[in-house]
């Protein structure tokens, strides 16, 4: 499975930008479509996640601001960032998990977003 992101790039605070994700090389399905970021310094950290069957969950600073969504047929997952604030800035990987029994997971190669005051 290769994950290919796109959409990041410099925005000033304030903005807005879309963050999308393919998946391709597989005819798996995925529970699991999420987004992850790691800020300079600082450890990966979840920032968005989507199962097939559950509710999006969300850090709780990105909550009010930031929507995940997935296309299960295109095997797509975007990411919609409104507000970014300066803080927003970092690597954002996405990530994908496979339902089967052991799970499988997949990493993007990650894009960089560059949020300035």
């Amino acid at each position: 499975v290769q994950l290919q992101a796109s959409g990041g790039g410099l925005v000033q605070a304030g903005g807005s930008l879309r963050l999308s994700c393919a998946a391709s090389g597989s005819n798996s399905r995925f529970d699991v479509m999420a987004w992850h970021r790691q800020a300079p310094g600082k450890q990966r950290e979840l920032v968005a996640s989507s199962t097939m069957v559950g509710r999006p969950s969300y850090a709780d600073s990105v909550k009010g601001r930031f929507t995940i969504s997935r296309d299960n047929a295109r095997k797509v997952v975007d990411l919609q960032m409104n507000d970014l604030k300066p803080e927003d800035t970092g690597v954002y990987f996405c990530y994908v998990e496979t339902p089967w029994i052991p799970r499988t997971e997949y990493w993007g190669q990650g894009t960089q977003l560059t949020v300035s005051s």
